[in-house]
């Protein structure tokens, strides 16, 4: 029995400790560039729609009244969608809306 090799509870531990401290460093920094992408889709889609507001009334010679009268001119990913609401969804949970201007405003998903 003592020419076999084996782990010892030591190595364990630290092998175990070993990726726990990568985890603890790595996981942070997932979350958050998670957050930056979601932050960056949202503001890629609302240059996306105002360029579209603009084609809508172009087109229509007035502006939309809501996000329902964008659906035609609006391509949406997978991942930026119209809730049952009629609103308009960012990946980071944030909503979009058109004013009497015609311009994107974001509201929070905390103000819904």
């Amino acid at each position: 029995m003592k020419n076999e090799r084996a782990f010892t509870l030591i190595e364990m531990l630290v092998v175990l400790m070993v990726i726990s401290v990568l985890l603890l460093i790595l996981v942070p920094n997932l979350t958050q560039n998670q957050s930056t992408a979601n932050d960056k889709s949202c503001e890629a889609t609302i240059r996306l729609v105002q360029s579209q507001v603009y084609a809508y009334q172009i087109d229509e010679g007035a502006l939309p009244n809501d996000m329902n009268d964008m659906l035609p001119y609006l391509h949406l990913s997978s991942d930026v969608q119209l809730d049952n609401d009629g609103k308009l969804q960012c990946p980071n949970g944030d909503y979009l809306e058109i004013d009497e201007d015609g311009i994107i405003s974001v509201v929070n998903n905390e103000d819904n």
